[in-house]
């Protein structure tokens, strides 16, 4: 009886099979980038820089070069005959808009205007704010924030040219007053302020209101229960943690304020303001040195400001 065996084919090596899933390009990529994001990975410090490098230098590349333009535009002059700018450097035009009765006068309005608005806007925002923020919940705060919200996306010159009929001698505003013998103000510096006050004041309430949600509702409790009086309560414990939202409340109100200048041609009257000197100066006068003057007014009143609330430390905690 003879055995018949069968002989199983060797099968090929395993590691014959396996295909190398890199290639000679991935693996010197490997290899470069592996040291990267170890190195990275080790230093977040580093990691975090890399990222915000790009768009913080473009936009401070942007700023510092557009400051620099202005600063550099200003001390040029313009040819009296011929109107043209000539790069002759001269003080000239910064000593003049410093020093000059005009711009001093309207320097001043614009800086009351601000200073009036700014005020106004956190006085009124304080107890809209405290309202949304401690008073109301669930479906009443939501139609709150909607209400407050709404006006931003209505146009600006929209809600600009409402005011203007409002405050017309024959608007809304006169129509309301005439059963009280009294009429509406018109055109002119009041109109400018209320304006300017209703135009900014979504601006100032939605930093404080953001404050007030931050108080701990327990900090509040403990001083009730300490016997504290409301308004001890809010002086003492409330007013303190909502500095940071209030100053930057104020900083937008008062920063938009300063440079507006669309408001006083809508329903300023024959108000004038820094805006406007510098629009006549570049579009009408075409002494754009000039003009560029006058602009470092705003500037430097608002880095004044910016470091007058800085000494107080409530940047810190915004």
């Amino acid at each position: 009886m003879t055995t018949t065996t069968t002989t199983r084919p060797a099968e090929p090596a395993r590691s014959a099979m396996v295909i190398s899933p890199s290639t000679p390009m991935a693996a010197r990529q490997k290899k470069v980038s592996k040291p990267i994001s170890t190195f990275l990975y080790n230093h977040p410090v580093v990691h975090r820089v890399a990222l915000l490098v790009l768009p913080v230098g473009w936009m401070a590349l942007v700023y510092i070069v557009a400051l620099f333009a202005l600063l550099i535009t200003a001390l040029w002059s313009v040819n009296e005959y011929t109107g043209a700018v000539e790069m002759t450097w001269t003080f000239s035009n910064i000593v003049e808009a410093f020093t000059d009765q005009l711009y001093l006068a309207v320097t001043g309005r614009t800086l009351l205007i601000a200073v009036i608005a700014t005020v106004a806007d956190v006085l009124l925002a304080f107890p809209i704010a405290f309202f949304m923020a401690r008073m109301s919940k669930g479906k009443a705060r939501r139609i709150l924030l909607i209400l407050v919200s709404t006006p931003l996306w209505a146009s600006y010159l929209v809600k600009a040219y409402a005011w203007r009929s409002v405050l017309s001698g024959s608007g809304l505003l006169d129509m309301l007053l005439a059963p009280l013998h009294m009429q509406s103000p018109g055109y002119g510096l009041p109109a400018v302020i209320v304006t300017e006050v209703y135009l900014w004041l979504p601006y100032a309430i939605t930093p404080i209101f953001t404050a007030f949600e931050q108080v701990p509702e327990s900090l509040l409790e403990a001083s009730g229960d300490l016997g504290a009086h409301t308004w001890t309560t809010i002086r003492s414990v409330l007013l303190p943690m909502i500095v940071p939202g209030m100053v930057a409340g104020s900083i937008f109100s008062f920063s938009l304020s300063l440079g507006d200048y669309i408001v006083a041609g809508i329903v300023g009257g024959k108000t004038q303001v820094l805006g406007n000197l510098i629009y006549t100066d570049v579009g009408v006068a075409n002494n754009a040195p000039m003009a560029a003057a006058c602009a470092l007014i705003p500037i430097i009143i608002i880095a004044g400001y910016l470091l007058l609330v800085s000494r107080t430390g409530a940047l810190k905690r915004l």
